[in-house]
């Protein structure tokens, strides 16, 4: 599943393009299965207040798998900041980093991803697989 939140319009719009399992995120909202989380970088370099809201749910934070951030690459050293800070703090992958609306070559690597740490056929380096 595909946990999100958008603001502008541009996560929900790469959201939609993927064509997966998803859910935007709400008050009081509880996953229960594995998921990514992918949201945008609010202010300069921030965790969106509703994001963080979502993340201080301990059963949250139990099946996040990875973290997408979508940001503007004008921001420089602050872009995609939020995916960097909550990859970090829950130890979970950063997937990808895509620039305001991202690109079909986005949407590939996502869905590779999801394939390989969501539906639990990931092969890291040949030598470890995750069930």
């Amino acid at each position: 599943m595909i946990i999100y939140a958008s603001r502008t319009g541009n996560v929900k719009s790469i959201v939609e393009k993927l064509d997966l399992p998803n859910s935007e995120i709400q008050d009081g909202l509880v996953v229960h299965s594995p998921y990514f989380l992918f949201t945008y970088t609010d202010g300069l370099g921030e965790i969106p207040d509703k994001v963080n809201d979502f993340l201080s749910i301990k059963e949250n934070q139990k099946y996040i798998k990875g973290v997408i951030v979508s940001g503007n690459i004008n921001f420089g050293e602050m872009f995609c900041e939020a995916g960097i800070q909550i990859s970090t703090k829950f130890n979970v992958p950063l997937i990808r980093k895509i620039d305001l609306r991202g690109t079909n070559e986005d949407l590939i690597v996502i869905k590779n991803q999801y394939t390989n740490y969501i539906e639990g056929e990931w092969i890291d380096e040949g030598i470890f697989k995750i069930e």
